[in-house]
């Protein structure tokens, strides 16, 4: 296949992964800005599928590289899309694991659908009050997590504003290509 082609495969694993990383920055932004712990479950679980789906992504995209540029660029412009695009990747996996190590580590477990991946651990004498497994392992993921979350949405916004240039700026093929066309 072309290198400037792009297979069916990671066209969509790629909107997965935007679409549920989008979703999960949006969440996790509104639940800690607002308090609104009653998304947490839902968020978790999006995050552990989310997983599932960025994982086979990141192997294929080791494998097999990045697609080259549909046209000659800036080097700058070339450099700062190499820096984002990695940002990414390692933010989508980073994001994930770190929210698993801060929830489980803070004995808050983690529920995927139904199956206990890793069991809470509540007080006996306050069911609402969690109990830490490794308190300082799960401030170190917290800490991590919500760093992250700024570094994921300005990447993603970064991401987006290129899209956008290349589109409707550049006029090149780089949004089509994503879209299968």
């Amino acid at each position: 296949m072309d290198k400037q082609q792009l297979s069916m495969t990671m066209r969509s694993l790629h909107w997965l992964v935007a679409l549920g990383m989008i979703f999960l920055t949006v969440v996790g932004f509104y639940m800690s800005t607002y308090e609104v712990w009653d998304l947490y479950d839902i968020h978790k679980e999006v995050g552990v599928i989310a997983l599932l789906i960025i994982l086979p992504r990141i192997v294929l995209r080791l494998k097999k590289g990045w697609p080259t540029p549909v046209r000659e660029y800036p080097v700058l412009e070339h450099k700062l899309a190499v820096v984002v695009h990695w940002v990414l990747l390692i933010s989508t996996i980073l994001m994930p694991i770190s929210g698993f190590i801060m929830s489980s580590a803070g004995g808050h477990g983690v529920d995927v659908l139904g199956f206990v991946l890793f069991p809470s651990n509540f007080s006996s004498a306050n069911p609402s009050e969690a109990i830490p497994l490794n308190a300082t392992l799960a401030e170190f993921a917290e800490e991590t997590h919500g760093l992250l979350g700024y570094v994921l949405a300005a990447t993603i916004i970064l991401h987006v504003v290129g899209t956008l240039k290349h589109h409707y700026f550049d006029k090149d093929r780089t949004l089509l290509r994503m879209l299968g066309k």
